[in-house]
């Protein structure tokens, strides 16, 4: 992977964390650096599932690659909230 890949995957990741953020209804007491790097963890992983199914290789936007990803990235909001506002609780 090049630097050019890895900055680009970062950027991509905040966006779909964003996006996987909003999706997920009420507040979540995570900070945005973890928001990133779920959203990262949830690109991968939805780039991952979309090339199981063969949805990866299309012409032009890969909407379902998006979807996906943005799904991934919710779910992993929603636990990682969970897991971090367990935690800040026992404090």
């Amino acid at each position: 992977m090049t630097v050019t890949g890895i900055i680009t995957a970062i950027v991509i990741g905040a966006i779909i964390g964003a996006l996987g953020r909003l999706v997920v209804p009420g507040r979540q007491n995570i900070p945005i650096w973890l928001t990133i790097v779920v959203g990262i963890v949830a690109a991968f992983v939805g780039t991952a599932i979309a090339g199981a199914f063969g949805l990866a290789e299309t012409r032009g936007v890969d909407w379902m690659e998006l979807v996906l990803q943005v799904i991934v990235a919710a779910v992993a909001v929603l636990v990682t909230a969970g897991v971090y506002g367990r935690r800040g609780l026992n404090r």
